[in-house]
């Protein structure tokens, strides 16, 4: 596995053995050895591709995981060999399937190689002792669909290491005693790791760095208990715990959903009735049934404020916006999510989790993307409206072909406004596929057919006025292509919706004064708290010389990353029609001339260092939702920021429990920047000039 100039940092990694037993583990060339990926089928909605993963559980002590099936399920004492080795079967349970058949020849093969360290390097075909020269696992990955096996950006990009060249570890059979967490946090590519026949009495918590594992073999050790982040391995295929102490399992082991061998023969102190449930039910029934009976676990400490700007310096018109994909219920299927519980994938729990996350934050304006036209109209409309929410919805362009009942389950994005804040002056829709077909110079290549046209993805335009200052806001909210290998589409679609906010805010510039600020009044009985409606005086409407003054908000999920066309067009200003995201796709002016807009916009989470995701599942974590805003004409006050860490070093993916969503809910507040007066200075000509002055008696 290493080369003579790497034993002694390998060395510092282990602890209890000597150099020469390290000298000797084994790596497999990746090569001869290749690691297995695997995740969530492809899905579509309606024939179209959308954004996500799945989820995981948190929060629970490895050492007390609950049990889930009957507490009081008796134990047996253990049963021995004469050599003190436990027995693979327990005295009482039922005689051997097939299942258990297949677990108690593997035991005892494993059994039969104490003596023979590196059991597996030696019985590889093709093993080498040194790296190879292929790429790590996680670089070979693909970039498949939305709602599963999406994007696949590396969740932990490769680095330039010795470890990116080889893909498994055989420590077995050297007697060691204990393994320090730095390997794990060395070496998160590895796709097999073999800790067989050695005297481990813990594993460490860190293990659940290692997410590309397949394979982890602990048989034959002292392990009592497993740790719960074992549940951050959901590409685990085999686990093997042959021959241990265990006397419970975590029941994070439920979202290991690829999980084919579980390995329990041999832990003769287990509780009997996992071990009677896997005799009877195999691994995948088990893993099933521990998912879905397990207690939800701990819900995290709620996310903290990052203030970017002191509250003594803030202006006095501020706002909040929360910008969220819910992930429509269509969408979220068992296939997709399968390490999620299906209580906690229910619609149900999650759109009441989502209204409770919107009406606690109590946001002055909503952008959803993923809402149905069924959800919003039924749901989320007249609940948002006891709360003073207005609203306006798109859905994607399928349902314009549908029947009414069918378009029902057809998402899009809205968005909600507080009706005492704001005044709606004008409402815009964007279809990227119509507005790219209409273009006479798009017509040239067949890529606008071939490419564009497929994606109804759509954008809406809102122009608000707020009631008590006066000053208008525009604000955006899309949802653009997910696919990582159509990067050229989401550029177009970028590229029309600047061109026409561009537009569109010169128009606005020049829109006269609201002369109707007065707000519809409900009837006392009518409003949830039986209050009246606080009276607000309605400042006059601001003017604006050019569309960029007026303040300007696009939110949305872009399915882009921070290296991306997309980002650069919005955060530069430009792009060349060179960019490397067109490809050798033709697309009119934007291929000839390149694509540009006038405003100066930055990422509002851009201001929090090392901010790493918007969007987490086992195979995807990155940040891909933004709040861009206007640099000129708003200044963001603070952002609600991460999710606890100590949380999240167990849960392998969203939607679970207390995120329901595989999306993260952006939180921003803004103050809208004052506009100085220009003062009228007389230009100073010298000496000369002032005396001239003084002989005119100025």
């Amino acid at each position: 596995m290493f080369g003579a100039s790497n034993n002694h940092r390998h060395n510092q990694l282990l602890n209890g053995g000597s150099a020469q037993i390290y000298q000797n583990a084994m790596g497999f060339n990746s090569k001869n050895y290749q690691t297995q990926h695997h995740g969530s089928q492809v899905h579509h909605v309606n024939g179209q591709g959308l954004d996500h993963g799945g989820t995981g559980y948190a929060g629970h002590n490895y050492t007390n995981s609950g049990s889930t099936l009957n507490a009081s399920t008796p134990h047996y004492a253990p049963a021995h060999h004469s050599n003190g080795t436990p027995d693979p079967s327990h005295a009482s349970i039922s005689p051997p399937n097939e299942h258990w058949a297949e677990q108690e020849a593997e035991y005892h093969r494993l059994k039969n190689a104490n003596d023979k360290p590196h059991h597996y390097a030696r019985n590889s075909p093709h093993v080498s002792r040194f790296p190879g020269t292929s790429q790590s696992s996680l670089s070979q990955q693909t970039d498949p669909g939305e709602h599963g096996d999406r994007r696949k950006a590396p969740a932990f990009p490769d680095e330039p290491d010795e470890a990116g060249c080889w893909d498994a570890m055989d420590l077995g059979g050297h007697g060691l005693r204990s393994m320090n967490a730095s390997i794990f946090r060395h070496y998160p590519d590895l796709s097999k790791i073999y800790f067989n026949h050695n005297a481990l009495t813990w594993l460490p918590p860190d293990i659940g760095l290692m997410r590309s594992l397949t394979t982890l073999d602990l048989s034959f050790n002292q392990l009592e208990s497993l740790p719960a982040e074992i549940g951050m391995l959901t590409n685990l295929k085999k686990l093997l715990v042959y021959g241990n102490k265990l006397r419970d399992l975590p029941t994070e082991i439920g979202t290991l959903f690829q999980l084919e061998t579980l390995g329990v023969a041999g832990n003769n102190l287990l509780r009997m009735d996992y071990m009677q449930y896997i005799r009877d039910n195999g691994t995948k029934d088990f893993v099933r049934h521990l998912r879905e009976q397990a207690e939800p676990p701990t819900a995290p400490n709620d996310r903290e404020w990052t203030q970017l700007v002191d509250e003594a310096d803030t202006e006095p018109d501020k706002f909040t916006v929360c910008s969220w994909n819910i992930l429509c219920d269509r969408a979220a299927t068992a296939q997709a999510y399968s390490y999620t519980p299906s209580q906690a994938l229910s619609w149900d729990h999650r759109r009441s989790t989502i209204l409770d996350e919107i009406t606690n934050r109590n946001a002055d304006i909503l952008a959803l993307q993923e809402i149905d036209v069924e959800n919003y109209n039924e749901y989320f409309r007249p609940n948002l409206a006891t709360d003073g929410y207005k609203g306006v919805f798109l859905p994607k362009g399928r349902a314009q072909t549908m029947t009414e009942r069918e378009s029902k389950v057809v998402d899009g994005c809205a968005i909600f406004f507080k009706n005492n804040k704001y005044i709606q002056l004008d409402k815009q829709n964007i279809s990227y596929s119509t507005s790219a077909i209409q273009r006479q110079d798009m017509k040239e290549g067949g890529a606008v057919y071939n490419r564009v046209m497929g994606k109804d993805h759509i954008a809406i335009i809102l122009f608000l006025e707020n009631r008590a200052t006066g000053s208008r806001l525009i604000v955006v909210n899309t949802h653009l292509a997910w696919e990582g290998w159509q990067a050229d589409v989401k550029l177009v679609q970028v590229g029309i919706l600047m061109e026409q906010l561009t537009r569109l805010a010169e128009q606005y510039a020049k829109m006269g004064p609201c002369t109707n600020k007065e707000m519809f009044k409900y009837a006392n009985e009518d409003r949830a708290d039986g209050l009246p409606e606080p009276h607000i005086e309605p400042a006059p409407s601001m003017a604006y010389a050019t569309g960029t003054q007026i303040p300007l908000l696009i939110c949305g999920d872009f399915n882009s990353l921070g290296d991306s066309g997309v980002y650069d067009l919005i955060t530069q200003g430009s792009i060349p029609s060179s960019h490397s995201d067109f490809g050798d796709h033709k697309y009119g002016d934007f291929t000839r001339n390149g694509v540009s807009h006038p405003f100066s916009l930055k990422s509002a989470y851009a201001n929090i260092s090392n901010w790493s995701f918007t969007n987490w599942t086992p195979d995807f974590r990155e940040v891909i939702d933004y709040v861009w805003y206007s640099t000129n004409s708003l200044q963001p006050i603070k952002l609600l920021g991460e999710v606890d860490p100590e949380y999240m070093r167990r849960v392998p993916g969203f939607p679970n429990w207390h995120f329901p969503s595989d999306h993260l809910a952006l939180f921003a507040e803004f103050q809208v920047k004052g506009r100085k007066e220009r003062k009228v200075v007389e230009a100073d000509f010298g000496p000369s000039s002032r005396r001239d002055n003084r002989r005119d008696g100025s």
